[in-house]
């Protein structure tokens, strides 16, 4: 089994299905300037930035989270035989790479008890579901899976506006099936998991705070992409339901958990994903960690 973090009676496991320069920061992240990314250049390469195509170094990942009660998997990537023609990397994947990693942990499909999504987006849900003669079932067959109740409202709105081929193929076949529990952002479900609320990625976005009694770690989902966005939590990304709110809520979650040793899991860090925030200016520092 590859070892997890052991946090008292928690352990983490990393889950990764990629890692690999994606887009151009430029792009990503509209109000970065050239100036801004020239002066950070030298602490963001190589780990999270490519010098030779000068893109940034995603990782793709969930995260297993084990409690004395339940087995939890956050967020489930892209998937295999997904339509994504707008995301032709991603389109009609058919590798093993996330199955080989999960069996790694020493868990399998069966051995999970909630698959918690922080959001609905296409690199959130892929592994929701599988194709079985042609048809989407749960890859999760005991699982109960959380989505936050307004975000899945606002999707199956849109939904209902301009078919969504995500909701389509990852969601709504949960719904189908019976496996999905709403839940409000800001709820707990269990002594040792928060949800809280970290709106502006999506209209209703949740992180996951970890410890019973007291957070000893947090899983960021993708209320920020990049530790650019650590020294500079104004720095939106494209994809931001409201870049503003974002903007807001990235500086209020860092200064929250700034300097209290918790560890901070991210979605698409460089690897190792996993580390401590400080102060670093008017912005904080991503002290990444082994593991």
């Amino acid at each position: 089994m590859a070892k997890g973090f052991q946090l008292g009676d928690l352990t983490i496991h990393r889950v990764v299905e990629e890692e690999r320069p994606l887009f151009d920061p430029l792009e990503f992240f509209p109000n970065l300037t050239a100036e801004t990314l020239a002066e950070n250049r030298g602490w963001l390469e190589p780990a999270a930035l490519d010098p030779a195509t000068g893109k940034l170094k995603l990782c793709i990942q969930s995260y297993i989270v084990r409690t004395p009660h339940h087995t939890i998997l956050v967020d489930s990537c892209v998937g295999n035989h997904k339509q994504r023609p707008n995301r032709p990397f991603w389109n009609q994947k058919t590798d093993d790479t996330w199955e080989r990693n999960l069996a790694a942990t020493g868990y399998s499909v069966a051995d999970i008890d909630y698959v918690m999504c922080t959001h609905l987006h296409v690199d959130h849900v892929g592994w929701n579901t599988r194709l079985e003669n042609g048809r989407w079932v749960p890859t999760f067959p005991r699982a109960k899976y959380v989505f936050a109740e307004k975000e899945l409202a606002y999707w199956e709105a849109e939904h209902a506006r301009t078919p969504n081929q995500i909701l389509e193929d990852s969601v709504l076949p949960i719904i189908a099936a019976g496996q999905a529990q709403l839940a409000s952002s800001d709820s707990a479900l269990s002594d040792h998991v928060r949800l809280t609320p970290t709106p502006g990625h999506t209209p209703d976005h949740f992180a996951v705070e970890l410890g019973k009694g007291e957070t000893v770690a947090v899983l960021t989902g993708d209320l920020i992409h990049s530790p650019l966005q650590a020294r500079y939590p104004e720095i939106s990304m494209r994809a931001d339901y409201d870049q503003a709110a974002s903007a807001v809520t990235r500086r209020k979650f860092l200064e929250c958990h700034c300097d209290t040793g918790r560890l901070m899991c991210t979605a698409h860090f460089p690897s190792p994903s996993t580390g401590h925030l400080t102060r670093w200016g008017d912005g904080f520092r991503f002290m990444p960690t082994g593991g």
